[in-house]
């Protein structure tokens, strides 16, 4: 019989794929569907600035009222506010639910993140095993589950807009100087592979929307029928947590930043939005689209999602027995060896293997970066995981953000070096994170050995 914890988590996991099949397939096309007036883009912009403010007040407060099942289930509802919005596009529509899942997807996080260490630290004091070690586990299949939405969402709008009467791109385009680590917002490219593909029908958007919403749909009902709530406050005094006032409920994520792991943790939190916001915004654009075409998008980030999905699973088994600290060296050298062969290399059509081995060597990375910080987070502030894992999404929002508010003005050399200098800085602090918890354990073993050493002195 499948243990309970087992089936939460299974459960939280489904609902995340279907969840984000839609989000993620939408999120990729908003640069495309919605291009009048940079409407598409201003609406990731807003969600982002959204959910930074989202994550310094709500997830606390409305973990803490409803619980950790319903804070998931009302956060998967502001997610298809937006595939609903897409059906009418315009700035009355799109801008609003924009607002409204930027402020659903904090709480969203938090109560997941939030849900899933508790069950693995509750299921590993049941079996007597280390909590690091199950957490690490659930972690690593939740984000197998949820990284390979980005499969299945870019292979439906693949199938349905290859149904497009007459869907092919022009591939006279010859001049590929200024793609990729030399593409520059100020050098005008007549880039004909991208500019004359054909848009899709309103019927084929139509289907393709009502697709998304159904399976965000199905992700609410999934949750709220087979999700089993669980106590946060199960060995906590409820009449002090009920009189604590609601304003110190509000500002728990800010008080956070106390913490000085939580401050040294801010640089690598933000990495994670910056190296999937180039991903995503930059090599697609500046490498794919410039030299292949458009149409190689959606298998290029398929490649991505499924190397990602794989590894997920792989590395979370794998740190108990390597630790956290080699799996994040692994992940840091990774990355930077990519920047580097992305600001050397110069992308053709003939080099078509090329353009998937980048991407699979940074889902490989993104991986370790996903499973391990946010395990990291649920370990380090046990004590406090609603304020941790909000702060944890407030920084990684503020990575996507910066990575978008430039994205129109640099270069992609100068993004590729940004990259390096914000790695670095991560990786660095991360150091002295792990250092001071090194010594604070070392401290504590060698006072319990001096206990140990007086009661036997005693004793004798």
């Amino acid at each position: 019989m499948m243990d309970r914890h087992l089936k939460n988590i299974l459960v939280v996991s489904f609902g995340f794929l279907l969840l984000f099949t839609a989000f993620g397939g939408l999120q990729s096309l908003q640069s495309s569907l919605n291009a009048d007036e940079g409407l598409g883009v201003a609406s990731l912009s807003i969600i982002y600035g959204a959910l930074i403010i989202s994550s310094m007040f709500v997830p606390p407060i409305l973990i803490k009222k409803i619980g950790c099942k319903w804070t998931i289930v009302a956060s998967m509802c502001c997610y298809i506010t937006y595939s609903l919005g897409n059906f009418y596009p315009s700035w009355y529509t799109l801008i609003p639910t924009s607002v409204i899942l930027g402020f659903g997807g904090a709480p969203l996080w938090a109560a997941k993140c939030t849900y899933l260490t508790v069950s693995g630290n509750r299921y590993a004091e049941k079996v007597g095993k280390a909590g690091k070690d199950i957490v690490n586990q659930y972690f690593g299949l939740f984000f197998l589950m949820f990284q390979s939405s980005g499969v299945w969402g870019n292979l439906i709008s693949s199938l349905i807009f290859g149904q497009t009467p007459d869907a092919g791109y022009n591939t006279s385009f010859t001049n590929y100087t200024h793609c990729g680590a030399n593409d520059c917002p100020y050098i005008e490219v007549a880039n004909v592979n991208s500019s004359s593909s054909k848009q899709p029908t309103k019927s084929l958007i139509y289907t393709l929307l009502g697709i998304y919403t159904g399976s965000g749909v199905l992700a609410v009902l999934l949750i709220s029928v087979f999700l089993d709530n669980i106590n946060l406050n199960k060995t906590e005094d409820k009449e002090d947590i009920a009189d604590e006032p609601v304003w110190l409920k509000i500002l728990e994520t800010l008080r956070h930043l106390k913490d000085k792991r939580q401050c040294l943790l801010i640089p690598l939190t933000m990495w994670s939005g910056f190296e999937q916001g180039f991903l995503s915004g930059d090599y697609t654009k500046s490498y794919v689209t410039c030299s292949l075409g458009i149409h190689f998008v959606g298998y290029v980030m398929i490649c991505f999602a499924a190397t990602n999905a794989v590894c997920s699973l792989l590395f979370g088994k794998l740190s108990q027995y390597t630790g956290r600290i080699f799996l994040f060296c692994f992940a840091a050298v990774t990355n930077f060896a990519t920047i580097v062969a992305l600001l050397l290399w110069e992308p053709h059509p003939n080099q078509l293997a090329m353009f998937f081995i980048y991407p699979a060597l940074w889902g490989m990375a993104d991986a370790i970066w996903q499973t391990q910080t946010n395990s990291l987070y649920g370990i380090l502030f046990d004590d406090h995981k609603e304020a941790g894992f909000a702060n944890y999404r407030l920084w990684e929002s503020m990575g996507f953000v910066i990575a978008y508010g430039y994205s129109t003005f640099l270069c992609v050399s100068v993004k590729l070096y940004i990259l390096i200098v914000v790695l670095f800085l991560g990786m660095v602090l991360y150091g002295c994170v792990e250092y001071g918890e090194h010594k604070k354990t070392s401290g504590k073993l060698v006072k319990q050995k001096s206990a140990d050493s007086i009661n036997k002195l005693t004793v004798m």
